[in-house]
């Protein structure tokens, strides 16, 4: 396994300023990590799509200069419309959302699927919404194929969240070039145990994050803080290996199931995040 760093984890600093998405790249190279992975690139709020692209040749020159990998690009969507239409349109999106992947040379992009259910209409349950999120990411991936790149979705969102979820939706797209991102962490969000979760889905691991929680149980936290669970648990993001996912267990679980790709460091903590990223990538690296 190799270990890389996303681009959100340096969020503390993209936010007041003290790092631009391009200056991510050199304080990974610096921090010694051998990938970097980045989140909708954007030169500034609010950039049109063509200074997008222009940006996203910028990056991957950058990465080239500082002999780092870009190792994936993770995109937002919600892949669930009533419609035709607006299905048609997101897909759409995503897969220009792939151009900008191919431009800064990552092989792997990370698509969202769902955010809610909803109380009205045919998504009440994520089974009803299954088919539909299913054609489109597998129109998706088709497309991305086209351009070398594989797709892949992460259980993230609550929704899509829980191990089975995840699986019966990786059966439903059935399609070679899609597999899971596993994030270690996020199956806390939906109160299922990481070790048993990574367990179930090692297998279809096209891609792994790495991340920690301190998790507080509901009835024991007076204020809400941080991410609050499907089941009204607390989830304060921490320092990869100082929390309460099972990290060093959830790779020996991928190891064992033959996962030997990158491992991405996502820092959520309050604290300085470069010290935050440092001190989980050195944890990490004892882990591996």
């Amino acid at each position: 396994m190799k270990i890389s760093v996303s681009s959100y984890s340096y969020s503390q600093y993209l936010r007041d300023g003290r790092l631009t998405q391009l200056d991510v790249v050199k304080a990974a190279a610096e921090a010694g990590f051998e990938g970097i992975e980045f989140t909708e690139i954007r030169p500034r709020e609010g950039a049109a799509y063509e200074e997008r692209l222009d940006f996203a040749e910028k990056i991957r020159m950058e990465a080239e200069k500082y002999g780092i990998s870009i190792v994936a690009y993770d995109v937002g969507a919600s892949l669930y419309h009533e419609s035709a239409e607006e299905c048609t349109a997101e897909v759409e999106r995503v897969c220009r959302e792939i151009d900008i992947a191919s431009l800064l040379g990552a092989p792997l992009v990370r698509h969202d699927v769902c955010y809610s259910v909803r109380h009205g209409g045919r998504g009440r349950s994520f089974d009803a919404m299954l088919p539909v999120i299913a054609q489109s990411a597998r129109q998706i991936t088709e497309y991305a194929l086209g351009k070398g790149i594989r797709t892949c979705s992460e259980n993230h969102g609550y929704v899509a969240q829980d191990s089975d979820r995840v699986e019966r939706l990786l059966g439903a797209v059935d399609h070679e070039n899609y597999g899971l991102l596993v994030d270690i962490g996020n199956f806390a969000c939906a109160d299922e145990d990481s070790a048993s979760a990574v367990s179930r889905l090692a297998p279809y691991a096209f891609h792994v994050h790495a991340k920690d929680f301190k998790i507080t149980p509901f009835g024991e936290y007076a204020e809400a803080q941080g991410i609050i669970s499907r089941g009204c648990n607390q989830l304060c993001g921490c320092v990869i290996g100082e929390g309460d996912i099972p990290v060093a267990r959830c790779l020996a679980i991928l190891k064992r199931a033959g996962y030997n790709g990158f491992v991405t460091v996502e820092y959520e903590g309050s604290e300085d995040c470069l010290s935050g990223v440092a001190r989980g990538k050195a944890n990490l690296e004892k882990y591996i």
